[in-house]
């Protein structure tokens, strides 16, 4: 039975998700259940501390959390998206145009191997279209995020959760 004062904020993804006693990889604990309700009662960084209904606390990667909107919108107003997809879009946009030209001044032999091969060390770029659907790698918070053309929403993360903040 839940408590009064329980009020969820998210859900589980529906695959479930690897569980921490602490903030730390190193002590993992038990997984929590597919589409179960928690409340997000802590951050650090990446990481989030969920409250289950029955009162027990563990150490989540907060990216992967749903959260449950607070209050439905209104009839005379369209949903609420989850995040605007288009700065995403555009950042994914400048860095593979960044990579084709210097794939252009490689072909053109205006630029050596060597060059080539440092000016595009540590890019990360990503892009899955599929008819209205694609997935964009955002490379800045290391995670794959699924789009349907209007709202944009964390698929899949590439890294551990992290306890630096931002």
């Amino acid at each position: 039975m839940t408590s009064p004062e329980f009020l969820p904020s998210h859900v589980v993804p529906p695959e479930g998700m690897a569980t921490w006693a602490a903030p730390d990889t190193t002590r993992p604990s038990s997984p929590l259940d597919p589409l179960l309700p928690v409340q997000v009662i802590d951050r650090r960084g990446d990481w989030a501390l969920a409250l289950c209904s029955n009162g027990w606390s563990t150490w989540v990667d907060g990216r992967l959390l749903l959260s449950v909107p607070r209050e439905p919108p209104a009839a005379a107003q369209p949903a609420a998206r989850t995040a605007d997809p288009r700065p995403l879009l555009g950042a994914v946009e400048e860095e593979l145009s960044r990579y084709r030209h210097l794939v252009e001044e490689l072909a053109a032999g205006q630029l050596d191997g060597e060059s080539f091969t440092r000016r595009t060390r540590g890019n990360r770029l990503g892009v899955v279209v599929d008819g209205d659907a694609v997935w964009l790698y955002d490379a800045r918070h290391e995670r794959w995020c699924y789009c349907d053309g209007v709202s944009l929403q964390t698929y899949a993360v590439a890294s551990k959760p992290s306890s630096r903040p931002g």
